[in-house]
């Protein structure tokens, strides 16, 4: 590194966000007067949701990893700032990045500001509108404290100009996450997940459930497992199971009405290139996620988001991707759309192309030009 070059701090800490940054390693090589630096706040501390991720892509170890106490959200991030002001103290970096809506991206955001380094936030703009999320929240007060704005889908842009952002911090960069599925292909084809669960292409429905509101009650998650047995009488079910949900079934004793369900297929927590082979190849999706939407889109896979809101519209305006309600007859209705072949296309949205990491370096670029 030499005087001119510019550190670049990205700050990771669960798994759906260094799925955001997987290709950003291979774009800073092309700047030789960059110096990429990652740093894992250690959000998610299970090997399955968090190590393996590095192994199995190839991303570089982070140059520091927090182990953090644990405790309530607030203990967390306030445990994460600390520890971040530290770091920032020691490095001095010219620009911290944070991908998405996690805590750990508000924290790491927050800090960086308070002590005055410039904050680039990867999927900008995004809004559900839909207050009682904390990912909402983060979402925007990130966006409050960043002077860079990169933006996944239109909706960003017209969110950011309603809130008043000056257009020049408004970069339509595209999708970072689909880089990613680009980038490791090959490796989501070749993945023998399929064979070793005996199952194939076309005859099973996936589902992904992780978020508070559906786990972490225990109403709902009822209502979730009695969803999956109806389901698994019209296909096969496949459920990587989130800690929080495993968990969850047995604190609120739904573990005997769960071990009730025969035709499904349960399974960990998936590594990156598994899990997006069993997306490939589902008949279709039944999640409450927000990158899954964006996968299934990108795949031209239906899906339908258990979910009031979505933060990503243009996985429903122009994807394969559809709100419901939590209503047992109104979602088995829209499987039997599905299942007839009868369900919506959809279309791969603008920039979706595995080029956006480019741009965002680009962007960066121009942004340190634009201050000498």
């Amino acid at each position: 590194m030499n005087n001119l070059s510019k550190k670049i701090l990205v700050c990771v800490g669960t798994r759906p966000n260094l799925i955001k940054i997987t290709q950003l390693e291979k774009v800073f090589q092309k700047y030789n007067y960059f110096d990429y630096i990652l740093l894992h706040t250690g959000q998610h501390y299970d090997n399955k949701m968090n190590d393996i991720f590095f192994e199995e892509l190839g991303i570089k170890k982070p140059d520091f990893q927090f182990t953090l106490k644990g405790g309530s959200q607030i203990q967390v991030i306030a445990e994460i700032m600390q520890k971040f002001e530290n770091v920032c103290n020691e490095i001095k970096p010219d620009l911290v990045i944070v991908p998405g809506d996690v805590n750990s991206s508000f924290a790491c955001a927050f800090v960086a500001n308070r002590i005055g380094i410039p904050v680039a936030h990867i999927e900008s703009g995004l809004r559900s509108f839909d207050y009682s999320m904390p990912e909402e929240i983060n979402r925007i007060l990130i966006d409050q404290i960043s002077s860079l704005h990169f933006i996944t889908e239109p909706s960003g842009i017209q969110n950011l100009k309603n809130e008043g952002f000056s257009e020049k911090t408004i970069k339509y960069v595209g999708n970072s996450m689909i880089d990613s599925l680009v980038g490791y292909n090959q490796l989501i084809d070749k993945s023998p997940v399929l064979s070793e669960q005996n199952l194939k292409k076309n005859e099973y429905v996936l589902f992904t459930f992780h978020r508070p509101v559906n786990v972490d009650n225990a109403t709902n998650l009822s209502k979730l497992i009695n969803l999956m047995k109806k389901v698994s009488e019209m296909k096969k079910v496949v459920f990587p199971i989130h800690p929080r949900t495993l968990k969850n079934i047995v604190a609120f004793g739904l573990d005997g009405a769960f071990k009730s369900i025969e035709n499904i297929v349960k399974l960990d927590p998936q590594g990156y290139i598994d899990f997006l082979n069993l997306i490939k190849n589902s008949s279709f999706v039944l999640t409450d996620s927000g990158g899954v939407q964006e996968e299934t889109t990108f795949l031209q896979i239906p899906c339908l988001t258990v979910r009031p809101n979505t933060e990503r519209p243009i996985t429903i305006e122009k994807g394969t991707n559809k709100l419901m309600p939590f209503e047992e007859e109104e979602i088995i209705s829209e499987i039997n759309i599905i299942l007839n072949g009868n369900f919506k296309k959809g279309e791969i949205p603008n920039l979706w192309d595995g080029q956006t990491s480019s741009r965002i370096l680009k962007e960066i670029d121009a942004f340190f030009k634009g201050q000498r």
